[in-house]
């Protein structure tokens, strides 16, 4: 075999110039040495040599070589064979081949072409160039390259929160400021593509069909596809895409399945809650909203531990309709039981329960529970409340269970350092601080020192309060304080001593209705303005019941934007000084509106009227007499300057009061809407007589300056007297913290 091989071999080698093999035959061959290597042993494979030596043949003698070649010489001569005579290459005239130099810009070219073009393909398809777009369309502008095309004659009430929401989550609008190229474009037209359609989607249109193209392409085309579409170029900016939109039709509520709900007492208003019905049109953001309003009605109506999933919704696209489930589990209805409180050396049960607005035996309600949380941390008193219930007695035939209260309780600090600077015209700078502990008396018995320096006022007092008072949101007051004040119209030297009772609002919980009673006893040495050089301080001995009720319809306590407050107080009083006494009341009345005039001004009114009736203005202590102007009063002049004034042009206070406030609040949109301008214009008087008159009334204005901030406005206001009196500043400056009403 191997001589055999080795003849095939030397044949082939005599023949360059015929084809060496077919596929066929080079096909058989590759399948011929397969076979012979399977019929190789594996000894072999391993070690040739010894294999070899150990071979039968191996151990044969030599094969008769002469006989062989004797046999050779007896086969007959092979016929002559005719001569071909083929030039050899180099012997061949040939042209010479000059090698051609690569031109960059050719390959550069037809990269960018390619590119460009499928960029184009993608950004616009063939249906978009040749004439998809709805004819006669209701356009809708999307930033600076999108638009949205729909019907006109479709009816789609949701087409503007359909755009709005979509605007909302748009590639192509939030980056269309973005220098793009068609690539990038592209990418993001599919993407806000795919968005269209799930926008549809939750508005129930399953069936709507949105076609893109590119509007002001033109003449762009066949120039973008000679430029590299990765490029930047100011051609993108001229781009619009534009997304025609053919709703189709809306599908509709086939079912609708809400748990166990048929099966609870309370069915028909748990159902009713659930404002959808077979026959609405989908709408996810309605299934949302009413799954919100079904789990409101849960917990309001005594479902103390009812469970709402998730909404599913199937749709069939054959009858254009959706099936929705929404599982529901009641679990019975359940009644508040007493409320416990883990914390009790702190704040104890019996003090919770007293802010609770529910009571033990009162059916069960969510919202009730929500505002026992906040009203627990509005205290002031713990940094966290975790308010729990569990079940302490099951519902048991129709009859509703108990559940217990946990309230667990993490401490605040209690104690607290403040302090406060103002300053204003005619009472000159004004410093005040406190150091306060909320909780000296468990629970919220709260003790109070405070103090002021003055450039016109001192004082110092001290003062108990304990909140939540046998009632929610009451306040019991009790307040001692020794104070000297001199203002232009007295000098006054006092000890008082006030305690009352007051319903309370706070930042947190604004309350309509507020009202105030309790008792005042002061002794007052006094000096007014209008004595003459030498006379003896008057001492006065007075005894009040102040009383006030007011109703606060704002929308807030220190920077309202609209709505309105109204106040009226009273205050009986007797007066005793130097063997007279005196019996008066004094009354003031109060009122403010609000009204937003756009997005960025509010305009603002005011009006006080007080008077004083029962006495002479002689019998009425200096520092109880009313008197107008300053900050909190008609800016423009100083502080108590405007009403009647002695010969020495000091004021001498009245029994009248008329006051009117009117400016406009406008939010400049300087540092993030914190600024504000608010031009204003007060106008006052006061008078010796009881009635409120508007005789003398003097008028200031100016313009002021709001910082808003948490904890209410910085207000920086300057103004002028426009009908000044002799004597009268010509400017009023006032610093203070809120709005001035």
């Amino acid at each position: 075999m191997r001589a055999g091989a080795g003849w095939a071999l030397a044949m082939v080698a005599l023949l360059p110039g015929q084809a060496l093999l077919s596929e066929r035959a080079l096909a058989q061959a590759q399948q011929t040495d397969q076979e012979l290597k399977a019929l190789i042993p594996d000894a072999a494979l391993a070690d040739p040599a010894a294999w070899a030596r150990d071979t039968p043949a191996a151990h044969e003698s030599e094969p008769d070589i002469a006989g062989l070649t004797d046999f050779a010489a007896d086969l007959p001569p092979l016929p002559d064979l005719p001569q071909i005579s083929i030039p050899w290459p180099d012997s061949a005239d040939l042209a010479p081949v000059e090698p051609l130099s690569p031109d960059p810009d050719i390959g550069a070219a037809e990269d960018a072409v390619k590119q460009a073009n499928s960029a184009l393909d993608q950004a616009v398809p063939p249906t978009g160039r040749d004439g998809a777009q709805i004819a006669n369309a209701v356009v809708e502008h999307v930033g600076a390259q999108v638009l949205l095309a729909f019907p006109p004659d479709a009816t789609l009430p949701e087409r503007e929160a359909i755009v709005a929401r979509f605007a909302g989550l748009s590639s192509l609008k939030a980056l269309d400021k973005a220098d793009d190229s068609l690539a990038q474009l592209s990418r993001r037209a599919r993407e806000d593509n795919d968005l269209i359609q799930q926008v549809l989607r939750l508005y129930g249109y399953y069936d709507s069909e949105v076609v893109q193209s590119l509007v002001g392409l033109g003449d762009q085309i066949g120039q973008a596809k000679a430029t590299d579409a990765n490029a930047k170029s100011s051609d993108g900016e001229k781009v619009v895409v534009r997304f025609d939109i053919q709703p189709g039709p809306r599908y509709q509520l086939a079912s609708i399945a809400l748990g166990d709900i048929a099966q609870s007492g309370d069915a028909a208003a748990l159902r009713t809650s659930f404002a959808l019905a077979v026959g609405d049109p989908i709408n996810s953001d309605r299934i949302v909203e009413e799954r919100g309003h079904l789990v409101e009605a849960l917990g309001h109506r005594g479902f103390a531990f009812a469970k709402v999933g998730e909404p599913a919704l199937q749709i069939d696209h054959d009858q254009r309709n959706g099936a929705l489930s929404l599982p529901v589990t009641t679990g019975g209805t359940y009644r508040f039981g007493a409320v416990t409180s883990l914390l009790p050396a702190y704040l104890n049960s019996r003090h919770l329960q007293r802010i609770a607005r529910f009571r033990p035996g009162q059916m069960y309600d969510k919202l009730l529970l929500d505002d026992f949380r906040k009203a627990v941390l509005a205290t002031g008193l713990v940094s966290s409340v975790n308010v729990t219930t569990r079940p302490v007695a099951e519902p048991v035939a129709g009859q509703p269970g108990t559940v217990a209260v946990d309230v667990a309780l993490t401490k605040a600090p209690r104690r607290t350092i403040a302090g406060l600077i103002g300053f204003s015209s005619g009472e000159g700078v004004r410093l005040e601080a406190s150091w306060e502990n909320r909780n000296f008396f468990p629970p919220e018995g709260a003790l109070k020192v405070r103090g002021v320096a003055g450039s016109r006022e001192q004082l110092a007092g001290v003062t108990f309060r304990r909140s939540n008072f046998l009632a929610r949101d009451q306040v019991l007051t009790a307040d001692f304080y020794a104070q000297t004040k001199r203002t232009d119209a007295y000098d006054a030297r006092t000890v008082s001593f006030l305690a009352g009772i007051e319903k309370q609002t706070t930042l947190i919980f604004q309350k309509p209705w507020v009202y105030s009673g309790g008792v005042e006893i002061l002794a007052t040495s006094e000096l007014a303005a209008t004595a003459a050089p030498g006379s003896p301080r008057t001492t006065y001995f007075i005894g009040a019941l102040p009383l006030r009720m007011g109703y606060d319809g704002s929308n807030d306590l220190l920077d309202p934007e609209r709505g309105f407050r109204v106040a009226l107080r009273v205050s009986p009083e007797v007066s005793v000084q130097s063997g007279t006494k005196s019996t008066y009341a004094k009354v003031q009345f109060d009122a403010s509106g609000y009204l937003p005039a756009g997005k960025r001004l509010v305009l603002a009114a005011r009006t006080r009227l007080g008077t004083i009736q029962g006495t002479a203005l002689d019998n009425i202590a200096p520092s109880r007499r009313f008197y107008a102007g300053g900050g909190a009063s008609v800016r423009g002049f100083g502080y108590q300057a405007v009403g009647p004034k002695d010969v020495n042009g000091d004021p001498i206070g009245g029994r009248s009061l008329s006051e009117f406030s009117l400016e406009a609040r406008v939010q400049t949109g300087l540092m993030g809407g914190a600024v504000s301008i608010v031009p204003f214009v007060d106008a006052g008087t006061v008078g010796t007589s009881s009635a409120p008159t508007l005789s003398g009334l003097r008028i200031g204005a100016g313009v002021g300056l709001r910082y808003k901030t948490t904890f209410g406005p910085i207000r920086f206001d300057l103004g002028t007297p426009l009908n000044r009196r002799q004597g009268d500043s010509r400017i009023g400056v006032y610093i203070s913290l809120g709005q001035a009403f």
